[in-house]
């Protein structure tokens, strides 16, 4: 079948969908990746990539507004984006969840879509408190009298975002109601969501879908001290300063620091750290302990390898993943960043072999995750 696969330029979301259209490419599909021009020289085999047109502010777009970024920005997009969706006639269309001008435009068109939320499921639940709270969901009469009150507190947000996406659907033609995708890919891992009594028809866990940038090798600094591995965050809301914090904390412990970047750094570094482009799942077989901001493919990432964090969040949903990491037992989470609090905190990690076996219990439960291709071709018959 043909696939186009829809997502905006940050490197936690066309990361993913680059991971899925390979693997639609391997299973024998022809996969067309829609995302930002940053990645159009991207060598993937089997794999399209090519441009998203409407991600571009136009003068007057405010993006420090959530919702008209979300929304009116996806309309602009969903309009941008249509010749070329004509053009390819996909069989099926996945969209991002929050790049959700893919979604519009395969409706628009007819074709059916399925929703790729590279974290856990963020819809909100009439049995837990609000997402990006950190919480972990009330337990007894006042634990769940607590996050009802939470949740109607947020509620007022949630029908405004209703609101904008029904005008601007009315605003391209589509009706005001939103059906949804026919499916949603949950890229997470088990271990990182958190029960839910409403979990919604169509919601597969699908396990996180990692995509490695580079084909070069980051090489540790030489020694046995144990190997920490930092990983800044590559979202504009992340933590900024961290490599330089972590070297700070760290001297005189005698450990080693290995950085993974995607641009370069202009930090200076002590004889016993490196940092620079690499493959971050070659790095992860020789690290002890990653230090990260707390966004999605890093944890991930770390877990999956079954090495604990040390998380250092930012903004958008850092937060809350870093509580359900520290919750699991994989990690510690650390805020705001202080060289002397990462210090504690990985002393602590390195120290309790408990956050090591935890990482552990996190990466088996990906054994309970569907397939990501099954899925789409099931919706695409």
């Amino acid at each position: 079948m043909r696939v186009a696969v829809v997502a905006g330029p940050e490197a936690g979301h066309a990361f993913p969908a680059i991971e899925l259209a390979r693997r639609l490419a391997a299973a024998g599909h022809e996969p067309v990746v829609f995302t930002g021009e940053r990645w159009l020289g991207v060598d993937v085999p089997g794999v399209t990539v090519a441009e998203l047109k409407g991600l571009a502010p136009r003068p007057g777009d405010d993006d420090a507004d959530a919702g008209a970024k979300i929304h009116a920005r996806a309309a602009h997009i969903a309009t941008a984006m249509l010749p070329d969706l004509s053009a390819l006639l996909p069989d099926i269309v996945v969209s991002d969840v929050i790049t959700a001008g893919g979604g519009l435009a395969a409706e628009r068109l007819g074709i059916p879509w399925v929703e790729l939320a590279p974290h856990p499921l963020y819809l909100p639940s009439r049995g837990l408190p609000p997402i990006g709270s950190g919480l972990a969901p009330g337990v007894g009469p006042r634990g769940r009298m607590r996050d009802a009150a939470l949740r109607a507190a947020t509620s007022r947000s949630l029908r405004q975002g209703t609101r904008e996406r029904a005008a601007a659907r009315v605003g391209m033609g589509l009706p005001a109601r939103d059906p949804g995708p026919c499916a949603r890919l949950v890229a997470t891992l088990p271990a990182l969501e958190v029960p839910r009594p409403d979990w919604p028809a169509g919601a597969h866990v699908v396990g996180p879908l990692h995509w490695e940038p580079t084909d070069e090798i980051l090489r540790p600094p030489p020694g046995d001290g144990s190997l920490v591995m930092v990983a800044p965050s590559t979202a504009v809301t992340g933590v900024g300063g961290m490599l330089g914090a972590v070297c700070d904390g760290l001297t005189g412990t005698g450990v080693r620091v290995a950085a993974t970047m995607l641009d370069a750094s202009d930090v200076p570094l002590p004889e016993w750290a490196v940092a620079g482009t690499g493959r971050q799942d070659v790095l992860l077989e020789h690290a002890d302990v990653v230090v990260c901001g707390g966004g999605h493919g890093m944890l991930s990432k770390a877990l999956c390898a079954g090495v604990p964090v040390v998380v250092v969040p930012g903004g958008g949903d850092q937060w809350e993943l870093a509580n359900r990491v520290q919750r699991q037992g994989s990690g510690v989470l650390v805020r705001p960043l202080d060289a002397r609090a990462v210090r504690a905190a990985v002393e602590r990690v390195l120290g309790d072999e408990a956050h090591g076996e935890a990482a552990r219990r996190a990466a088996a439960s990906a054994a309970q995750v569907r397939d990501p291709v099954e899925v789409c071709v099931s919706v695409a018959r």
